[in-house]
C-alpha cells in the first residue's frame, strides 16, 4: 500500500512540474502538507521526493522544503562568450543588479592579478546575474583604472560590460580560465538565496588586451544547481597529463 500511494505522490509532483505549476526554483510542497494532502504518513512522502531528487527534478535541503531545479546550462570553459549573449542563445532572459561600482586601491592579492602596484587605484565592480529572473551568478570584477572609468557612467544593470569594453577599445585578446568549488561566504549565500558554507562554483578569469598587458582580474560565482561547466580537449598531451594538481 505505502509503495502504492508513495508512486502516486511522485506521478503527481512530476505531473506539476512538467506542467508548469511547479516552476523552476519554487518550492515543493513540504513533506507536512504531502502527509495532510495525501492522508499518508511521511514515509511514502520522503521516498517520494527521493525518486524526484534521484530524476534530478528537486534538489532537497535540510531545514527547507524541496525546490525545483532547472534545466542545467551548459557552458564551454574554451571560448569567452559574454553572459547576456549566452544567456540569449539559450533562450532564457538575462539580468542583473549591480550590488556596487567602485574606485578603490588594489591592495597585493588584486594587485599581483592585475599586474599593478598595491597602491594603484583599481575599478571594482560586484554585479548580481540573473537567468528569468533568477539569482545565477554573482560576478566580482576588478579591472585596471584606464579601463574601470568606462564604466563609471554606464548602465551597468543594462549593459554586457564585456561588449561595452570591447566597444570602446578593449576587446578581450587573451583569457585564462580556472574553475574551482568554493564554500559560499555572506555576501554570496544573500544574494544568490543558498545556505553560507554550501558548494558554488567559481570562475576565475584574467583577461588581456593586444598588448598582452592585463586590465581585468574576476571571479564569477555560480549556483551548481543551474550551470554547469563542459571541457571540449582533441586529445592528451604527450605526457598523458590532463590535470594539474593546485600547486603543482
Amino acid at each position: 500500500m505505502a509503495e502504492a500511494v508513495y508512486s502516486q505522490i511522485a506521478d503527481d509532483l512530476r505531473a506539476q512540474i512538467s506542467s508548469g505549476s511547479l516552476r523552476p526554483g519554487d518550492d515543493v510542497p513540504t513533506e507536512a502538507e504531502l502527509a495532510e494532502r495525501w492522508r499518508t504518513s511521511r514515509g511514502p512522502i520522503r521516498n517520494a521526493l527521493a525518486a524526484l531528487r534521484a530524476e534530478g527534478l528537486i534538489q532537497t535541503h535540510r531545514g527547507r522544503p524541496a525546490r525545483v531545479v532547472s534545466k542545467k546550462a551548459d557552458q564551454a570553459v574554451d571560448v569567452s562568450v559574454p553572459f547576456t549573449r549566452w544567456a540569449r542563445e539559450l533562450g532564457v532572459t538575462p539580468g542583473a543588479i549591480t550590488q556596487e561600482i567602485s574606485l578603490r586601491r588594489a591592495g597585493a592579492e588584486r594587485a599581483s592579478a592585475l599586474e599593478v602596484s598595491p597602491d594603484d587605484t583599481i575599478v571594482s565592480v560586484i554585479r548580481l546575474r540573473l537567468l528569468d529572473g533568477r539569482p545565477t551568478m554573482l560576478e566580482r570584477l576588478s579591472y585596471r583604472e584606464d579601463v574601470g572609468r568606462l564604466l563609471l557612467q554606464a548602465d551597468l544593470d543594462a549593459i554586457s560590460i564585456t561588449e561595452h569594453l570591447a566597444a570602446h577599445g578593449h576587446p578581450i585578446v587573451g583569457l585564462q580560465h580556472e574553475i574551482d568549488a568554493v564554500a559560499a561566504d555572506e555576501q554570496d549565500a544573500a544574494l544568490l538565496r543558498v545556505p553560507s558554507g554550501s558548494p558554488i562554483l567559481r570562475l576565475s578569469r584574467i583577461s588581456r588586451d593586444a598588448d598582452g598587458r592585463v586590465f581585468e582580474a574576476s571571479e564569477d560565482r555560480y549556483l551548481s544547481e543551474v550551470v554547469r561547466f563542459t571541457v571540449a580537449a582533441s586529445g592528451i598531451s604527450a605526457d598523458g597529463q590532463y590535470l594539474r594538481a593546485v600547486g603543482g
